[in-house]
């Protein structure tokens, strides 16, 4: 027990570590968000206000839905400051989802998703963005100041599902998730951090250069 307390702990700091690294490293680049989902999947600033164990359950979600058939990227907005130099688009998920996927489309043109406390952005989806917000329902409006994580994961599901590759169940992805009984699969977790902090601290080394800029247009 006291063993795999220890482990616990140590891979709670391990990713409480990496959220730090990630925030400031972003907060050096004029739009953060493109800089960290080019090479990963979710963009989580530390003024997110959501918790470790949430962070790596939707972190886990995310990767569910890739192994599904359904690659998404996701970045949550929790402020003006989490935009850098592109202020001017707080509180406007859907153009700020145009300019950041046109910012990506380097590098990623699949599903994109934008959480910001009074809404949502999407781009990339195919077809009428007005119908796949409609199929959001009620989480079109978005999360407002609470419960950001838990609110990503839900649109998370609802598009997966309303594209054709539901997710499994919460209790099936729990059963599926490491345990306290397989060290292996916690190794190799804690490993897949250190690999991703080795990679922040490069890139605050000699920073790759910028994608192409461009002002939001419609989809």
């Amino acid at each position: 027990m006291l063993f795999v307390r220890a482990r616990m702990l140590a891979l709670t700091a391990i990713l409480a570590l990496w959220c730090g690294l990630s925030a400031a490293s972003a907060l050096a680049d004029g739009d953060p968000a493109s800089d960290v989902l080019a090479t990963q999947s979710l963009f989580l600033p530390q003024d997110a206000n959501v918790s470790v164990r949430q962070q790596a359950q939707l972190g886990a979600l995310v990767d569910t839905a890739a192994r599904s058939g359904y690659p998404i990227r996701v970045a949550l907005i929790s402020s003006a400051a989490d935009l850098g130099s592109v202020t001017e688009l707080w509180r406007q998920p859907q153009s700020y989802a145009r300019f950041l996927g046109q910012e990506l489309s380097l590098v990623y043109h699949g599903p994109l998703l934008i959480v910001m406390p009074n809404g949502l952005g999407l781009y990339g989806l195919g077809g009428s963005t007005d119908a796949r917000r409609a199929a959001l329902g009620a989480l079109a409006a978005g999360p407002g100041r609470a419960g950001t994580g838990a609110f990503a994961a839900s649109a998370i599901e609802r598009l997966a599902a309303d594209s054709g590759h539901p997710l499994p169940t919460p209790a099936a992805r729990a059963s599926t998730a490491p345990g306290s009984e397989d060290p292996g699969a916690w190794i190799a977790l804690a490993a897949g951090a250190l690999l991703i902090l080795a990679a922040w601290a490069a890139s605050l080394r000699a920073r790759p250069p910028q994608l192409l800029r461009g002002s939001p247009r419609t989809d």
